[in-house]
């Protein structure tokens, strides 16, 4: 189905009920009717692999190293156990919502920055887009998107949504001022700033297939950069020719610019704070020590990340660092968190050890490959029905932290 055909739903939307989305379910089944997608939250990879070529498959599913930060994410959940608690007064059904960045929005949940999802669907950003708005969930669009900035913002509609910003060096601050003007004038609300990829990690399943994306030509994670005007003049001005006379050249340079191999120091943000004028959340932070830091310097949210352990092998879980990093800033910044979230018990007690949001990452992208726009709504609704039911059953009224807080967590190991 080409790009032309393909009809958004973003605007057509109202406040998420995911536990409409069981009931209808259930009445298709009187009927016989079975879904289309797997409720089970841990066959969506395997699934979603038997779809994949070998390239997007390693890509996706592969981690850093040999998988071990990847695993302690995973673990560190079932670490912490939820108490549940009786007898306690609940309406029929707890509504959902979030407060981060000085505004309400109608669910904890947002799609985590993920690039070059075209490899996943032919319709990448778009569907993932228009999926995200349609269920008021907040979408992260990534530098390394397959799709142009305004693209997307036209397939979100009237959702919310930010932009993770890969962020080229000092010397290329024009091209990082281009990006980030673009990102404004198509509504994008906040700026969400990687601080663990100015370099690709070491990847072995990428490496076994030789595959990297943002070195070929079928512009598959570079698109904002082919589209972008500043960096096309600044190839023309250096090459004499345009990005379109010679992609090759343009995509490596376009690569050279946002994995430049080295990082930005704390001193840079104001660069960003000068030309950016929404909030700003750095995005990566693992450390209580750089969490204040990142609140002396005036950002109004980090993100407790690990990059799923895609990044960096031998490293900490993100649920294991996420409350020292909450009780070191959370009164001062907003806390995200994301890295090992595979369905709603594991956002339930993200949000207990005192995260304001959680991002979804993979599992939203297995969505994308299982069925496209339908698919990513299928997980968000899945994994907000879960977190809804998890909660009432547990008899915690709301997703507030007047009621969802440590108080109703334990260590599994404190029980024996």
């Amino acid at each position: 189905m080409g790009e032309m055909e393909y009809h958004y739903h973003a605007g057509k939307r109202s406040d998420p009920n995911p536990i409409e989305y069981e009931t209808s379910i259930y009445q298709k089944g009187l009927s016989y009717q079975r879904p289309p997608f797997t409720f089970k939250p841990l066959e969506w990879e395997g699934l979603a692999a038997e779809r994949m070529s070998a390239d997007s498959k390693g890509y996706l599913i592969g981690s850093a190293g040999t998988g071990e930060t990847d695993k302690k994410n995973r673990a560190a959940f079932g670490r912490w156990s939820i108490i549940p608690r009786r007898l306690v007064k609940t309406e029929s059904f707890l509504k959902l919502s979030a407060s981060v960045l000085h505004h309400e929005l109608p669910c904890p949940i947002a799609c985590a920055p993920v690039g070059v999802q075209r490899i996943f669907n032919p319709e990448g950003e778009m569907a993932a887009a228009a999926a995200a708005a349609k269920q008021n969930v907040p979408f992260i669009m990534s530098t390394a998107s397959s799709t142009s900035i305004e693209d997307v913002a036209k397939a979100n509609g009237d959702g919310v949504r930010w932009f993770q910003l890969y962020w080229p060096p000092n010397e290329h601050g024009d091209i990082t001022i281009s990006m980030l003007q673009r990102a404004q004038k198509a509504g994008f609300s906040a700026l969400f700033v990687t601080l663990d990829t100015y370099q690709l990690g070491w990847r072995p399943s990428d490496m076994d297939n030789g595959y990297n994306p943002f070195l070929r030509s079928d512009q598959v994670g570079v698109a904002i950069g082919l589209t972008d005007p500043t960096f096309r003049e600044h190839f023309k001005t250096r090459h004499g020719k345009s990005v379109d006379e010679d992609k090759s050249a343009a995509v490596a340079e376009w690569t050279r610019i946002v994995f430049p191999g080295h990082s930005h120091s704390f001193d840079d943000i104001k660069f960003l704070q000068q030309h950016w004028k929404g909030p700003i959340v750095l995005k990566g932070v693992q450390s209580v020590e750089h969490a204040k830091k990142c609140a002396e310097i005036s950002v109004q949210g980090i993100v407790v990340s690990n990059h799923g352990g895609r990044q960096s092998d031998g490293g900490c879980s993100s649920l294991g660092v996420l409350p020292r990093i909450v009780d070191a800033v959370g009164d001062k910044i907003d806390v995200f968190f994301d890295s090992g979230i595979r369905c709603g018990a594991d956002i339930a007690k993200a949000l207990a050890l005192g995260a304001k949001m959680c991002l979804i990452g993979r599992p939203y992208i297995y969505g994308l490959a299982l069925g496209g726009e339908e698919g990513v709504s299928h997980v968000l609704k899945a994994l907000l029905g879960d977190l809804e039911l998890t909660l009432h059953l547990a008899g915690i009224v709301s997703s507030s932290s007047e009621h969802l807080n440590r108080g109703v967590l334990i260590k599994e190991d404190d029980l024996f």
